[in-house]
């Protein structure tokens, strides 16, 4: 668990405005915080099952709090990700719909060449 000043100074480096403390950016800093302290506790506890739960808990937060920001301004998720220095997968349905998008000029291409 993050003490009182840990927290105050994340919530100063990450607010986007002078009263902000709960928007997703200030949010996910706060959880990657946690689970970083999280994660080097049960590097020494392994057996600390209730522990490894509550990481899950945050993680899984985490990345719903991400993929809500990534939807609603992905500018701000880029610099967050940046800063945070988060591993970000590139999401496989964009992937896959530009995949089929060239495919698709690909084959009207061809139709029209015969």
């Amino acid at each position: 668990m993050l003490d009182k000043k840990k927290k105050q100074a994340i919530i100063k480096k990450f607010k986007t405005h002078a009263n902000d403390t709960g928007s997703p950016e200030i949010q996910i800093a706060i959880l990657t915080a946690e689970i970083k302290e999280l994660t080097e506790h049960l590097k020494d506890h392994k057996k600390d099952y209730s522990s490894r739960r509550g990481l899950i808990r945050k993680v899984s937060l985490r990345r719903k709090l991400l993929r809500y920001l990534e939807r609603e301004n992905e500018k701000s998720f880029e610099t967050l990700a940046k800063k945070l220095k988060l591993k970000i997968k590139k999401r496989v349905y964009e992937e896959l719909s530009e995949v089929a998008k060239v495919i698709k000029e690909k084959e009207l291409e061809k139709k029209g060449k015969k």
